[in-house]
């Protein structure tokens, strides 16, 4: 059997794999049970999540509720380094559903969006460099960006460390956001600070877009 067509068929079967687990696993999506859910695993915690996080780029689970809950399972640390590497594992995976998988029905969806067509574009003229600048800002939403690149001549490695680099703020904003809300629970006084933290982080990307603006300008 030729190269492409088997690695067409294993990236169907994770596909439809993942699918079908989420579909029987939709309730532990809230922020809460997910925790509890990871958390009865012991010491196999880390590896149930980052797979739960890698599917849940998939099948488009919102990636800012996988970060803080990283951030209440794990602390900000740990949290920070598991939910990076479970987004970079899911973000890879979608780009290479919709560059080797199912290209036509992706390019389908995303053609009639004058967004995602102009973030294509974009990609075309300027390679990895726009693929770091949509992971520091979250101008697109994470999951449709992924299929979205995929749809480009961007080289899968710099697709892969342009977003592992780059998420890298965003990520910790989230995980610390989620690890504030866990020791506000407990009664740690200084929780609305660490909190504010999160949030500023998150401002603070908010105005890269500007910055990039007037460095083109001069």
């Amino acid at each position: 059997m030729d190269k492409p067509i088997l690695r067409r068929i294993v990236l169907a079967a994770i596909v439809v794999s993942a699918i079908l687990w989420m579909l029987f696993n939709l309730k532990r999506i809230d922020v809460d049970v997910l925790v509890m859910w990871v958390a009865g695993f012991g010491l196999l915690a880390p590896l149930i999540f980052v797979f739960t996080r890698t599917v849940g780029a998939v099948v488009l689970v919102p990636g800012s509720i996988m970060a803080m809950a990283a951030g209440v399972l794990f602390g900000p640390v740990w949290g920070a380094a598991h939910n990076l590497f479970g987004s970079t594992a899911g973000a890879v995976l979608a780009f290479s559903i919709a560059r080797y998988v199912a290209p036509n029905w992706i390019a389908r969806h995303v053609s009639g969006r004058d967004r995602l067509t102009r973030l294509v574009e974009g990609v075309e003229a300027e390679g990895w460099r726009f693929v770091a600048f949509l992971r520091l800002v979250p101008l697109f939403p994470y999951n449709i960006v992924n299929y979205a690149l995929g749809l480009t001549r961007v080289k899968i490695s710099h697709f892969t460390l342009a977003s592992l680099i780059c998420m890298i703020p965003g990520d910790i904003a989230y995980v610390y956001i989620g690890y504030a809300g866990r020791e506000a629970i407990a009664g740690n006084e200084a929780a609305w600070r660490m909190g504010l933290v999160g949030l500023g982080l998150l401002a603070c990307l908010g105005f890269i877009p500007h910055f990039v603006q007037r460095y083109r300008r001069s």
